[in-house]
């Protein structure tokens, strides 16, 4: 098969996964080389995002959408694997591909150690660049979708008052109605109440459901909010 005719099917392959709300950015010194890359990432829908520096890319306004970086590994200034460093000790998550005209073994290592997807050595197939950043916007599509069902988690459990955060306490801790109510020094009906208040605040239907909310907040028995005392049975 010519070698024009199967590039061409290996980025038609590439468009099956739809990136009409996804971004590249592109960190690389060599301006003839980034604009290659812009080009090709056109070809199959994504929007590049093109920088000569990581100053630029540091100075420009990231988008709310999914998005991969490609990193050169040796640039002007702050090396790439420097950068990588820096994300993670302010906990940035980024999906990395590292590219090089210069690779070695050590640096591979420390590059993958640190997270990125991916370690390309100039020259490389255009496939290959592409498959790493569909893996990198898929995960990072993910990790957004995942931090908003979080965000609204956490929003439903502001919601709830002192008793109910108190009760919810004492459920995840496999507490029964009866010992909870005794604890609060409250009837069993009222625990019933408020319970029920809770879960349908919480948008959860059983005690499992529960308990796995529970552990997706980071939140133990043990440091949920205190059980109410007896002395503070009649606190909303």
């Amino acid at each position: 098969m010519p070698a024009e005719k199967f590039a061409v099917e290996l980025r038609s392959r590439a468009k099956t996964v739809p990136h009409a709300d996804a971004s590249v950015a592109v960190i690389d010194d060599d301006i003839d080389f980034r604009e290659s890359l812009g080009r090709l990432l056109r070809s199959v829908g994504l929007q590049p995002r093109l920088f000569a520096s990581i100053a630029d890319f540091l100075e420009s306004e990231s988008p709310d959408s999914a998005n991969c970086l490609v990193l050169d590994v040796r640039l002007p200034g702050q090396s790439g694997l420097d950068f990588q460093r820096d994300l993670a000790a302010a906990n940035v998550s980024l999906s990395i591909v590292f590219i090089t005209g210069h690779g070695d073994i050590p640096m591979t290592v420390q590059a993958m150690k640190g997270g990125a997807l991916e370690f390309l050595t100039k020259p490389f197939r255009d496939q290959d660049l592409l498959d790493a950043v569909n893996v990198g916007i898929a995960r990072d599509r993910a990790r957004r979708q995942d931090e908003q069902a979080l965000g609204a988690l956490k929003s439903r459990f502001d919601e709830l008052t002192p008793r109910e955060r108190a009760i919810l306490t004492q459920v995840v801790a496999g507490r029964l109605n009866k010992q909870i109510a005794g604890d609060m020094g409250i009837t069993e009906t009222t625990v019933k109440v408020h319970r029920s208040n809770m879960m349908r605040k919480l948008k959860v239907t059983s005690v499992a459901e529960l308990c796995r909310m529970a552990d997706r907040l980071k939140q133990s028995p043990e440091n949920l909010s205190s059980p109410l005392r007896a002395g503070d049975a009649r606190s909303p």
